[in-house]
């Protein structure tokens, strides 16, 4: 069962696309999904475990995109990628259980210094530099914390890992945002498993939306491996603080 008529499922296929496509170069898909599902009528627990469904598309089809075109080493990274997935499966078991409410009121800052780090870094590039911490480290540490919160709250997950990547990790910006496909990939299964448990996401509708998800993400990672650094640093900056803005205004709002 949809769930929706025939006319609110082609608005939300539109909105799925445009979120794969933002969220194939920078994350942030969910600023765009989450609110078009809500705004159907959809309960805020429904919608969050259908936006799962619908999100794992895009982010396996940008990994798979970024793969073909050898900017990852997939096989290499089932190991970080095993590890986000059973940190998202725990984060969204303990949502009922955490102050996510209290979080969420820290999100728009680190959204906004996530932000600020890519707009005015200098030297900000494809190229890449000096890793801060060995890989085993960052996937020992980084690596489980992010996909932790992003089975907890969600918002922001592609931009963490893409600041992590470039940050600590050292990897030019277009390297960084096609290792952050495959981890994101894989919290979002976790996620959506333990959602899956403890909700009832639509999903015929989620996968519909799925497969827009999958046409977004194809034309965007495809445009940032064309132009890399330059599409990939303002959309991420553009996202980043969309999603800071919004979360303030929920948070105003509540």
């Amino acid at each position: 069962m949809l769930g929706v008529s025939v006319d609110t499922l082609i608005l939300l296929m539109c909105a799925a696309f445009g979120a794969g496509f933002v969220d194939s170069i920078a994350g942030g898909g969910g600023l765009i999904t989450v609110p078009a599902l809500m705004i159907t009528g959809l309960g805020p627990v429904t919608a969050l475990a259908t936006n799962k469904v619908q999100g794992l598309f895009g982010s396996g089809m940008a990994a798979i995109n970024y793969a073909r075109a050898g900017h990852v080493d997939l096989r290499r990274q089932l190991p970080a990628a095993s590890v986000s997935f059973v940190a998202a499966v725990v984060g969204a078991l303990l949502a009922t259980h955490l102050p996510v409410a209290l979080i969420r009121l820290g999100l728009p800052v680190l959204l906004i210094a996530v932000a600020l780090f890519f707009a005015f870094k200098p030297g900000l590039n494809d190229i890449d530099r000096t890793e801060r911490i060995p890989p085993v480290v960052f996937m020992a540490t980084f690596v489980p914390l992010i996909g932790f919160y992003d089975g907890l709250i969600g918002p922001g997950t592609g931009a963490f890992f893409m600041l992590g990547f470039v940050a600590l990790a050292g990897y030019g910006v277009l390297r960084a945002t096609a290792h952050t496909k495959l981890l994101n990939f894989a919290s979002n299964v976790g996620g959506m498993l333990a959602f899956a448990l403890v909700a009832k996401p639509l999903w015929i509708l989620g996968l519909c939306m799925g497969i827009a998800q999958m046409a977004g993400a194809y034309v965007g990672s495809r445009l940032a491996m064309r132009i890399g650094a330059r599409v990939i640093k303002p959309v991420l900056v553009i996202a980043s603080t969309a999603m800071a803005i919004k979360l303030i205004l929920d948070a105003i709002s509540a």
